[in-house]
């Protein structure tokens, strides 16, 4: 069976690009809505992870 190296460097750039994002929002007038970026954060992450 042949492995294959995949590359995660853009879904580890992606998923530190989505944490500030979200610090961003969280210190920012609309904190509230800081959990609409959590997808984002936990999908690049595991993507980063090659879970999925």
């Amino acid at each position: 069976m042949e492995t294959t190296k995949k590359r995660t460097g853009l879904f580890w750039i992606l998923f530190l690009l989505s944490v500030v994002g979200f610090f961003a929002v969280l210190w920012s007038p609309i904190g509230a809505y800081c959990s609409m970026v959590l997808p984002f954060n936990v999908t690049f992450f595991a993507k980063a992870l090659d879970l999925m």
